[in-house]
């Protein structure tokens, strides 16, 4: 397995990470997934305090399969709170589920809002004595909040790491890749299979585009030629779904033909109504995720990838602070954001048909806090 240092932590990460958020089903289930992760090389292990039985399970399984602690990087997660006590309770907590000493990576879970930054600021002593004391080793976060409270909590330099959503379908959070890269964080990618585009059951037309390679693989090639990544969350629910991953690792095929191949394709079937993600039409007077609904729509008709389009957007007014925005049904055509679109779409137009196209039962994230 190879290992990319995990910027200014120092440590070095297997390139796939071992995320434990969907191997929940079965204790025995989860202890033969991390054995798998173990044996297959992957040295960094992630969960939550969020992620239903997860720390607990962990903490058992690495009990039973005792591989060495120096051999191994575990990160787990904590909400944000404005309340030392509660910053110091969750981090003896989580310790004490895991059954560890000491936690490697501590993470802000869903720093996703400028209230969850600052009353991050306002605790952050707390995070500080608990390093002091030896109870954590680094300091992060996660954000499914804007680019620009990403950005502003980077440029605090209270961090030595950052979760963050960015893949080859998504690809606002390139500024905040770029700024962590400057400021020597370590670049943590969370679900690159399943919010990166459900890509593990891809629709045949993204499986013509990419291939040879799978959708999922390219993907993963796309992530792993930055350097700036140290490495991918794998959110695996058995020992099985490891192995596709590690097998990208010796695919050794150009993906610039691929890429070329599906913005060919994406502008040959959306023609000119393809959004092209600049987000200026923002914001939306009725709180709409402009960007968002039209990026969905882009791979739904662009890419037939309707499956995870629906996916996602039937998240919207469903998750909180993890999603955040309006449907498109939403819209009253009053046509502000029409003169700041520098496409000239007809956006009223294609919220409706979003919406047509998209909507359906409603959705929730698998863990809430």
């Amino acid at each position: 397995m190879l290992t990319r240092r995990f910027g200014k932590t120092e440590l070095n990460l297997s390139v796939f990470s071992l995320g434990t958020m969907r191997c929940l089903d079965d204790g025995d289930i989860f202890r033969q997934t991390l054995a798998t992760a173990l044996e297959l090389g992957i040295n960094h292990l992630e969960t939550a305090q969020g992620y239903g039985k997860s720390e607990e399970y962990l903490g058992e399984s690495l009990k039973k399969l005792s591989p060495p602690r120096e051999s191994l990087y575990i990160t787990t997660k904590i909400t944000p709170t404005p309340d030392p006590k509660q910053i110091t309770a969750s981090i003896d907590r989580s310790l004490a589920r895991l059954q560890l000493d000491y936690i490697d990576c501590l993470a802000i879970h869903g720093l996703n809002t400028p209230q969850h930054l600052q009353d991050t600021l306002t605790s952050i002593h707390a995070l500080q004595a608990a390093q002091a004391q030896g109870k954590i080793r680094h300091i992060g976060f996660s954000s499914h909040g804007s680019l620009e409270l990403i950005l502003e909590a980077i440029e605090t330099d209270l961090f030595a790491f950052v979760n963050l959503h960015y893949y080859y379908f998504f690809q606002h959070n390139q500024p905040a890749i770029t700024l962590a890269q400057t400021k020597d964080l370590g670049i943590f990618i969370i679900s690159p299979a399943d919010k990166g585009g459900r890509l593990y059951t891809p629709p045949q037309t993204l499986k013509n585009l990419c291939a040879p390679l799978s959708p999922l693989a390219f993907n993963y090639r796309f992530l792993l030629d930055n350097a700036a990544i140290s490495t991918l969350s794998i959110g695996a629910a058995n020992p099985e779904q490891l192995r596709e991953p590690l097998q990208s690792l010796n695919q050794d095929y150009p993906i610039l033909g691929i890429k070329e191949r599906i913005e060919t394709h994406l502008e040959e079937t959306l023609k000119g109504d393809r959004c092209q993600q600049c987000y200026q039409c923002l914001p939306c007077p009725e709180a709409i995720n402009i960007p968002e609904v039209l990026r969905l729509r882009n791979l739904a008709v662009g890419l037939a990838m309707t499956d995870y389009a629906q996916y996602r957007y039937q998240m919207l007014e469903n998750a909180g602070h993890w999603f955040t925005g309006n449907k498109a049904n939403k819209c009253t055509e009053c046509g502000d954001c029409l003169p700041r679109c520098p496409e000239v779409l007809q956006i009223p137009r294609l919220l409706l048909d979003s919406h047509q196209r998209l909507n359906g039962a409603p959705r929730r994230r698998l863990w809430s806090e």
